[in-house]
């Protein structure tokens, strides 16, 4: 949500305390802005880069909307029940994964038939999701319990139930190579790091007030964290595991993603619209301002098209070349 503006105290106050940008990016322009009107209250979004198909979750009608990136159309509207929220795409076996908090469980849904194909036991209030394609497993969070749910994507099937430290994880980014993954924690502020190998978590990395949005560059290792209630985006350094630099934003953010071929960051932190940041220099490159206050964030990973979800007026934007 768009936050008040920064006075110059407190800009100052950043700049001591080693704010890694200070200065506000101009204003950025994008080769095409596409708006998709999906109707409901868009939440998750997230996107197949091989078939160029994005999923967007709504829990108002407790449907999933099919968007076909090549027409800047609805492909097809999906039947789940219940509240999706959180999304997460294979692309290797063309399945999306689906949270259903309220019933604490995962939907499997077949890309190429866009139907349910099995529901699969997650713990009460599974909300954040993200997979391992290389091991086909998939990772949900709940931040009513603080559990995390191990799911085999083949046999779709739960694996482990396995408690966090914190008593609730907003969302989750796996970084498959380093068999690594990384979940939020409003309640702590932490970014808690969960191992693959050892199946525990082992240890919290304190970020931003109220962190929620996550993702991983898996080149690098470094990970972006949204932190809802404070103007800044959290840069974590996976091997020393410590902040190692924040990015002031115009507003808080939610909601981050990245491009891994350029380690380009977006986040739903511009004036009322989208941020850019360079992942390596971790500084701001450009506000793109879309007149609404943005909700969930993502990218094709093939066109580098931006998607953002617009839950108050109904619509998805398709950003191209930003």
């Amino acid at each position: 949500m768009r936050g008040p503006e920064l006075s110059r105290r407190a800009l100052l106050t950043l700049a001591a305390a080693g704010a890694s940008a200070i200065a506000f990016a101009p204003a950025a322009r994008a080769e095409k802005v596409l708006l998709v009107e999906v109707g409901g209250t868009p939440e998750a979004i997230a996107v197949n880069s091989v078939t160029g198909f994005a999923y967007v979750s709504d829990p108002s009608t407790g449907t999933v909307v099919v968007l076909d990136s090549r027409s800047g159309t609805v492909g097809a509207v999906i039947p789940v029940g219940g509240e999706p929220a959180g999304l997460a795409v294979d692309t290797v076996t063309n399945r999306v994964f689906v949270t259903n908090p309220p019933a604490g469980t995962v939907l499997v849904l077949d890309g190429l038939a866009n139907e349910v194909i099995s529901v699969v036991p997650a713990g009460p209030g599974a909300s954040g999701v993200d997979i391992d394609e290389q091991a086909n497993r998939i990772y949900a969070v709940s931040d009513l319990t603080g559990t995390l749910a191990v799911i085999d994507g083949v046999g779709c099937r739960l694996l482990k139930l396995i408690p966090a430290p914190t008593p609730g994880l907003s969302s989750i980014a796996v970084d498959g190579g380093r068999k690594l993954a990384y979940a939020t924690s409003t309640r702590t502020d932490s970014l808690e790091v969960f191992d693959f190998g050892a199946e525990k978590f082992t240890g919290g990395i304190p970020v931003g007030k109220s962190p929620t949005g996550v993702t991983v560059h898996r080149g690098s290792g470094t990970v972006f964290v949204a932190n809802s209630a404070i103007h800044h985006l959290s840069v974590v350094d996976a091997n020393e595991r410590k902040e190692k630099a924040t990015v002031l934003l115009r507003s808080e953010s939610s909601a981050v993603a990245v491009h891994q071929g350029t380690n380009t960051v977006y986040a739903n932190g511009g004036p009322n619209g989208v941020a850019r940041i360079d992942g390596v220099t971790n500084l701001l490159t450009g506000d793109l301002s879309l007149g609404v206050n943005p909700g969930a964030v993502a990218i094709d990973q093939r066109t580098k098209t931006v998607y953002v979800t617009d839950p108050l007026r109904g619509r998805v934007s398709l950003i191209r070349d930003f």
